[in-house]
């Protein structure tokens, strides 16, 4: 929530509770992502567009900065000129062949182990 622009804080409490109280905060510090990092072990594509209003691309490439130092292997895609969701066709179009390609080598034909 930390940062989430200003305008879209009050939309997201109501949605997501109020992390300015004690036990929600505890409650998001828990439950976030990044701090659970260590239990992920399955590879992981992340999609992000860089204009995003609701989830900065910072955290994204937070979350994989972790993952790699985790030792997980980890696609990124960024958009420059995207925000939540891709609308672009082009763009779309470059993310379905991406993750085509993840799951042909992680799901289809997995590295083994």
């Amino acid at each position: 929530m930390q940062n989430t622009s200003p305008y879209r804080q009050d939309l997201r409490r109501a949605e997501y509770g109020d992390e300015r109280q004690p036990a929600m905060r505890a409650f998001f510090e828990k439950t976030a992502p990044l701090n659970n990092v260590q239990k992920i072990t399955k590879p992981m594509m992340i999609v992000q567009g860089h204009n995003d209003p609701r989830v900065p691309y910072t955290e994204a490439e937070q979350m994989l900065a972790a993952l790699k130092k985790n030792g997980n292997d980890a696609w990124f895609m960024m958009a420059k000129d995207e925000g939540h969701g891709f609308r672009k066709k082009s763009n779309r179009d470059y993310q379905s062949a991406a993750m085509s390609e993840f799951i042909q080598q992680y799901v289809v034909s997995p590295p083994l182990k």
